[in-house]
């Protein structure tokens, strides 16, 4: 008997994204899965019409939309309870391979020490580029960064390897790390939160390892842009504020005294030309927005 795998989704008014991701997941050749849709208070009706179209999934609901974390966790405890021996998070906005879970797996079971592994992302608009190669955290810096984005796959990519930290758009751990590590901290709602879970699994003793064999292709850019480019962009002031506090947070929590230096000095320096690149542009609700975040972040934390 394969080992059981819930597959965390979480869709917000994005129906139609959802079914395809559903219909890719439908090819996979890896037999004990379930999936689990996380309805995350949408107002377009598109949880009730993914529970009627795909009766073999099971649906939850939200009462309102709890972000990327509350979303996530809604499905993470569901699959924790219903003891999945495997649980993964997966973006709604990606298409996989049909036989991207077997070395997901299949690395998990023949390494006991290893607590998350991801797949290799491409983008979806051209399969051939790289989205994310492996994730990674300059401590001296506080940055937090992935490799091979947009490019082709080098030999560097295509080679099993450990990592910093797993993406949550491809995020496979067991049901017991969950357990001691605890899910995804809630009021982070999303951006970040990612790297706040993988590096509290990897303060357990686990090791964090991107796997080339699975495949997995991503839309990128659902969660934060318009589709309408306004006065203050495609990205909306909300999505500037969530990312420069959370980052602030993550930073907060995880600096050594002997990085502090160097990585408040980074972060003043890019929040400054960030808010420099706003006041360019007119962007004065994202300068506004940019304050608030950056008051928020020193004045609370995760």
């Amino acid at each position: 008997m394969q080992p059981s795998v819930a597959i965390v989704l979480v869709n917000w008014n994005s129906y139609a994204v959802t079914h395809d991701c559903i219909q890719s997941l439908y090819q996979a050749t890896y037999s004990n899965f379930t999936i689990i849709v996380v309805d995350n208070g949408s107002t377009d009706g598109s949880g009730i019409a993914l529970e009627k179209e795909h009766p073999t999934a099971t649906v939850l609901y939200n009462e309102k939309n709890t972000g990327f974390t509350g979303g996530n966790n809604t499905g993470l405890t569901y699959a924790i309870e219903q003891g999945f021996d495997y649980i993964m998070m997966l973006n709604n906005d990606t298409f996989v391979e049909p036989n991207f879970l077997e070395p997901l797996v299949n690395y998990m079971e023949a390494n006991p020490n290893t607590g998350i592994v991801q797949p290799r992302i491409h983008f979806n608009h051209d399969r051939t580029l790289l989205w994310d190669g492996g994730s990674y955290f300059s401590k001296w810096l506080g940055y937090a960064y992935t490799k091979g984005y947009n490019k082709k796959p080098t030999q560097e990519f295509l080679t099993i390897k450990e990592v910093d930290w797993i993406t949550g758009c491809g995020f496979l751990t067991r049901n017991a790390v969950l357990k001691a590590s605890g899910l995804l901290i809630e009021k982070m709602f999303i951006y970040s939160e990612d790297v706040d879970l993988s590096f509290r699994i990897k303060a357990l003793g686990y090791a964090l390892i991107y796997h080339p064999d699975s495949v997995i292709y991503h839309i990128a850019g659902m969660s934060n842009k318009s589709k309408v480019k306004g006065k203050e962009g495609y990205v909306t002031p909300f999505v500037h504020y969530l990312n420069i506090r959370n980052k602030i947070w993550l930073l907060k929590k995880y600096t050594n005294w002997y990085h502090a230096p160097t990585v408040i000095l980074t972060s003043v320096a890019y929040n400054l030309s960030l808010m420099g690149y706003f006041i360019v542009r007119g962007r004065f609700k994202k300068l506004k927005t940019a304050f608030k975040a950056i008051k928020d972040g020193l004045s609370d934390s995760i």
